[in-house]
């Protein structure tokens, strides 16, 4: 059981860390507004068809709204890393 605690105990027993992956996350947030758009799209054709709620349609469109800020976000990011050349 001592051999669970070395780490803690001793650093240096300690496996090195793996390095950070950089993530596109322009995928990421693109792949995520998109489905909000999706389903920004079929809770207007719900509310349209008088099964759906304004609640909804609010929600979804929070949601591409927010994924689009954070698209912004990403770009002024990734132009920070490029610029400082990480």
């Amino acid at each position: 059981m001592t051999m669970k605690f070395a780490p803690i105990i001793d650093p240096a027993v300690r496996k090195p860390a793996p390095k950070p992956v950089r993530v596109d996350l322009r995928k990421v947030f693109g792949i995520g507004t998109g489905l909000w758009a999706a389903a920004l799209i079929v809770s207007l054709i719900m509310m349209t068809l008088g099964m759906g709620s304004e609640s909804l349609v609010v929600l979804c469109a929070s949601g591409v709204i927010i994924g689009l800020l954070l698209l912004i976000w990403e770009f002024f990011d990734r132009w920070d890393y490029r610029r400082l050349g990480l």
